[in-house]
């Protein structure tokens, strides 16, 4: 058994702590942990890290018990200065555990995931994926979410909720498996992660590359107005991206046959204005602005964002 990386460091008071060893002497429940079986078969912890490590500390001396109600005779002392007989009440508790085996369903470890997100910050579905499918694949995209140039188009400098790896993720998962594409979002996303488990080097470093290829393009022909809705002027008119409108914008890129010289020779100003035609246009604007994770919108607004670049390439 061991804690998994994307888990929360320990963040429990001394307080907190000693509160769980007292319930272990009274015998009071504790709740459940839950583990989920790795793919070498190791278990990691997913929900129970705070009392676990509360109690390794404990056995170890790391802490000594204070605030306590039922046996306040105990305050102050470590594991190691209890009686032998508390030292066996502790020792013997039972911890009850659930264990999620690794053939279980992908989309059913992550529906169990989060129904245990219960912590007073509670994660959002981009940090619970990045939890229960962290590995090489994940990493690349931490790596590819602190580039400087992606931070420059994104603008998302302080992102510390992991906006800007689920937009990554998208831009990946549409890429290659747009034609598999069906609503819920999350769900396709969950099946993307699932299928880079086992990613062979040769693919993280071909992901890689289209990455910084394709956001390299858009930098040079939006700066930092990419993914914004803009009026007719070229003004941005939100102050958040949109991710339907950056779906368009970066598969679309991808997939053109725009190079970094043929996107050195366009006219900017002339590119811009027929792009905010094409985004204020009635179709476009239908496909990026309610239900946007419907497959045919999803269709629709990569394939128009794609035939005007192919327009502006010839």
């Amino acid at each position: 058994m061991f804690v998994p990386s994307f888990q929360r460091k320990y963040v429990w008071t001394r307080t907190q702590a000693s509160k769980l060893i007292e319930s272990l002497i009274i015998q009071c429940p504790i709740p459940v942990i839950y583990l989920n079986q790795e793919r070498d078969e190791r278990f990691a912890i997913i929900d129970g890290n705070q009392r676990v490590q509360s109690i390794l500390q404990y056995l170890t001396d790391r802490f000594h018990l204070q605030n306590l109600q039922t046996y306040p005779e105990l305050e102050g002392l470590s594991f190691s200065q209890l009686d032998p007989r508390i030292q066996r009440h502790i020792r013997n508790r039972t911890l009850r555990c659930i264990a999620i085996l690794k053939d279980t369903h992908p989309q059913i470890k992550f529906d169990v995931f989060e129904r245990l997100n219960t912590g007073a910050v509670q994660l959002n579905q981009q940090e619970i994926r990045h939890g229960m499918y962290h590995g090489k694949f994940m990493n690349l995209i931490d790596e590819l979410e602190k580039e400087k140039v992606w931070k420059s188009v994104s603008s998302l400098k302080s992102d510390i909720r992991m906006k800007g790896a689920e937009l990554i993720l998208r831009f990946f998962a549409l890429y290659e498996k747009q034609s598999e594409y069906k609503k819920p979002l999350k769900t396709f996303l969950n099946s993307y992660c699932e299928s880079k488990a086992r990613i062979s080097e040769f693919e993280l470093l071909s992901l890689k590359n289209l990455f910084l290829s394709t956001i390299s393009i858009v930098h040079t022909l939006f700066g930092s107005s990419a993914f914004y809705m803009l009026d007719m002027n070229g003004t941005p008119v939100t102050t958040n991206i949109n991710s339907a409108l950056f779906d368009a914008v970066m598969v679309g890129v991808a997939r053109s046959n725009l190079s970094d010289n043929a996107v050195a020779k366009v006219d900017k100003s002339e590119f811009l204005g027929k792009y905010c035609e094409l985004i204020n246009s009635e179709t476009f604007r239908a496909t990026i602005e309610t239900g946007t994770s419907a497959t045919s919108l999803v269709n629709s607004r990569i394939n128009l964002f794609g035939n005007f670049l192919n327009r502006i390439a010839k």
